[in-house]
């Protein structure tokens, strides 16, 4: 009895039923995340989404989302939190899959408190990249010779901006049980292997 209802329910109801699994990537500049990312993705099936390039792409696309945008950070305004978030939102459901590392979010407790309040989803854990202030600043200065952002005083400020802002969403998370931090001053392949053992371990409590 009701199989028609129910099948046209579970169709609805697809998308909220089966609830996707995120896992937040955060790291100062120079941690190494990118790369870390790639490496999940290519291991572990993951989707690999960056807020930053999401809100890029749609400056891009001229859109009057993407002007908005465009306005908003040209007069040194936050974007706000919905914006990305559906930005995000559409990304996943444009991809076809159910796993997501999202990467550069929530930036800030505000941008978290919208992104559980928005989609009902709360995060599997979060992968966070602790690397040294020098490390990242060795790092970035080595790697971008010529970019201009890559001095030493803009260095500073962008790890003291991820400090302040981010710090508080870790401590949130972690006080869930929800943090996997990875040493990351390490070489790439070493940081790798810690990154698996978490993947992993993940996998098996799924099953």
């Amino acid at each position: 009895m009701g199989t028609v209802v129910e099948s046209a329910n579970k169709a609805n109801g697809l998308v909220a039923e089966k609830k996707p699994t995120v896992v937040f990537v955060l790291g100062g500049p120079g941690s190494g995340k990118g790369t870390q990312c790639a490496n999940i993705v290519e291991h572990f099936g993951y989707t690999h989404l960056s807020a930053g390039d999401l809100l890029r792409a749609e400056i891009k696309s001229g859109s009057e989302n993407g002007t908005m945008i465009q306005n908003m950070i040209k007069e040194g305004k936050i974007v706000p939190s919905e914006v990305t978030i559906k930005l995000l939102q559409r990304a996943m459901q444009e991809s076809g899959n159910d796993k997501f590392l999202i990467d550069g979010f929530p930036r800030n407790e505000e941008n978290r408190a919208a992104f559980e309040e928005v989609t009902k989803i709360e995060p599997a854990f979060v992968l966070f990249f602790d690397c040294s202030e020098e490390e990242m600043e060795r790092r970035l200065l080595n790697r971008n010779q010529g970019r201009e952002d890559d001095n030493i005083e803009t260095i500073r400020k962008r790890f003291n901006v991820f400090l302040e802002s981010s710090l508080p969403v870790i401590e949130h998370y972690n006080s869930r049980g929800k943090v996997r931090k990875i040493e990351a001053a390490r070489p790439v392949e070493e940081v790798f292997e810690s990154v698996k053992a978490v993947f992993t371990s993940k996998d098996e409590k799924a099953d």
